[in-house]
């Protein structure tokens, strides 16, 4: 797909559990069009040092201030996510498709839920665009 540098911070300004979600489209005649990869993780803070997980393997692995976040996770509120700088390549393996090249884009939505399971009105989105091609 693509690579990006990423030095940010997250913080979040909720206390309930939250759901994370990723998707892939891909830029086809003008218009974005969904893709058959995406993952729901409907609690994020059971499993984002999940060693084995998309998040940790490729996101959550880069967390400067681990202990403090295993401790109190993202949903405890103005706590502070802190990034070491790291160098983002996505790849796909065993894809059987036939024409993996163009314009992609990764879609990634955090929500928050209250207790009786509604959504909260504040939610992050964020997306990274890059090109795809086939390596042998």
């Amino acid at each position: 797909m693509g690579r990006s540098l990423a030095d940010e911070n997250v913080s979040s300004v909720t206390d309930p559990p939250f759901q994370a979600r990723f998707h892939v489209m891909k830029f086809n005649r003008g218009t974005w069009e969904p893709t058959i990869y995406s993952i729901l993780s409907p609690d994020f803070c059971a499993i984002m040092f999940n060693e084995n997980i998309y998040w940790f393997t490729n996101w959550n692995k880069n967390i400067a201030n681990r202990a403090e976040i295993e401790e109190k996770c993202i949903n405890t509120k103005d706590t502070v996510i802190t990034y070491n700088p790291f160098l983002m390549s996505m790849e796909l393996d065993n894809v059987r498709i036939p024409n993996v090249h163009g314009r992609y884009k990764v879609v990634f939505t955090f929500e928050a839920f209250d207790e009786n399971n509604e959504r909260r009105p504040t939610s992050l989105c964020f997306e990274i665009s890059g090109q795809s091609e086939k390596i042998n």
